[in-house]
């Protein structure tokens, strides 16, 4: 839901967060009740860049624009070894 902002002449800027399209031009102020006017301000579009909203960005675009291979895939080389331990705790766990 929107926040929007409204300007009360004595206060300060206060904050009503109400359904899209809801809000109306003068709301009463909820610390002394006097009419504020509504602020048109800048969307907040600051959480775009974070790399939640990038990987949404980039689902939506590989459904349209997936991506395409242009080398060989990863080989599988040689099998890879577990690390080895030195704990001799872990001599007593189950082998795989």
């Amino acid at each position: 839901m929107p926040i929007y902002e409204y300007r009360c002449p004595r206060c300060d800027v206060f904050e009503v967060v109400r359904a899209m399209g809801a809000a109306p031009g003068v709301d009463a102020c909820p610390t002394c009740g006097e009419p504020a006017r509504r602020r048109f301000t800048a969307p907040h579009l600051a959480r775009t860049g974070t790399a939640a909203f990038q990987l949404i960005d980039a689902t939506h675009r590989s459904a349209s624009e997936p991506q395409v291979v242009s080398g060989p895939l990863p080989s599988a080389g040689a099998p890879r070894t577990q690390p080895f331990s030195s704990n001799p705790l872990h001599r007593k766990l189950p082998r795989p």
